[in-house]
């Protein structure tokens, strides 16, 4: 019997929409796009030409997601969201609430209250949302965190994570530099990656956290750094530089009382010291899948979702905190605790 085509629209056409969509084109011949939702003209002519490319007609724009839902909505299973994070809470809560899986983008919100309305909104429409964090759908995270949790690392002491990019030359005049839409600066971009992969890897929640954050004459932050405790004692120290030599990298170390592992926010690379004498060996993980792949695998049951909606509550309850305890300086924030059933949601993922 042949596959049933998944129907999905693309809601923001802008660059990384695009990246998206290629390797969809290229890969997925069962994906078919009935509709796009795009308000800038230039944005959907350059995704009108990747469409060409392939050989296949360009599917129309309807700029007015309620629109859209309203006369597509009963010819689409999905929406893949890559809009400003600002736009995320409300297009997405639009697409659940009209029977449409989700694929978001990162960061899944920007607050604590719009992810507790997003997980409200997910759990009274029955849909799947998956949030499009490149580490967390990583096959090196994944098994990283899988040898966290099984012991072999010993008791988690101490992570330390950085990331650096030159982002502020990037995003000159760009809506990545507003507030209003960004809702943060490097830190909530680039650095959203590092934030959610070390929350990966603790596995357990932030208690305190200390934070300073440097505009460098933007309106939004450039540089950071945050030291924060978990609940176990545990330490973690984030070192995040959004203006420096051309670059995007990071490096993300865990020490435990049995050894020592060190991935990238993305994946990317995975190993592990057991003795300084050995060195640093590298572990073997899965091929890695597209994050529309993986998105397909949750649909159909093949695989549990590896980075739910509980992702996006933790990230915004670190990032409030963060920017918090910066708002004041750095003095120490504690960061609320979850009610007990949310915790061991948002812990086993």
């Amino acid at each position: 019997m042949a596959k049933k085509p998944v129907s999905v629209t693309i809601i923001g056409c802008g660059q990384m929409a695009r990246h998206h969509v290629g390797q969809m084109l290229s890969a997925f011949p069962d994906t078919v796009f009935p509709v796009v939702c795009e308000p800038s003209a230039i944005n959907y002519a350059e995704l009108a030409r990747l469409f060409e490319e392939a050989g296949l007609p360009a599917p129309p724009n309807e700029p007015d997601l309620s629109r859209l839902l309203a006369v597509y909505g009963s010819q689409l299973d999905a929406a893949f969201i890559v809009t400003p994070h600002a736009y995320h809470y409300a297009q997405a809560k639009a697409c659940l609430e009209a029977g449409l899986d989700v694929l978001l983008e990162k960061p899944m919100v920007m607050t604590v209250a719009e992810a507790e309305g997003l997980l409200a909104a997910v759990q009274c429409s029955g849909r799947l949302l998956v949030v499009a964090f490149q580490g967390g759908l990583s096959p090196e995270v994944q098994t990283a965190v899988s040898l966290l949790r099984s012991g072999k690392l010993g008791r988690i002491l101490s992570i330390s994570g950085n990331i650096w990019q030159d982002w502020y030359g990037l995003t000159t005049g760009t809506w990545r530099v507003q507030p209003e839409l960004s809702g943060g600066g490097f830190f909530f971009d680039t650095g959203a990656h590092l934030l959610n992969t070390v929350a990966e890897l603790a596995g357990e929640p932030f208690v305190e956290v200390a934070a300073w954050l440097n505009n460098e004459d933007r309106l939004v932050d450039i540089i950071g750094v945050v030291m924060a405790r978990l609940q176990s004692g545990a330490l973690v120290t984030l070192n995040a530089c959004g203006n420096t030599s051309p670059s995007c990298a990071s490096d993300i170390r865990v020490w435990g009382t049995k050894g020592m592992l060190r991935t990238g926010a993305w994946g990317g690379f995975l190993e592990v010291q057991y003795d300084e004498r050995e060195g640093w060996q590298p572990v073997e993980v899965p091929l890695v899948q597209s994050q529309w792949e993986q998105f397909l695998r949750v649909r159909e049951g093949h695989i549990p979702n590896p980075s739910p909606p509980d992702v996006g509550l933790r990230m915004a309850q670190l990032w409030d905190a963060i920017r918090a305890s910066a708002a004041c300086h750095g003095q120490p924030v504690s960061v609320p605790a979850l009610p007990a059933a949310r915790a061991a949601e948002v812990e086993h993922g």
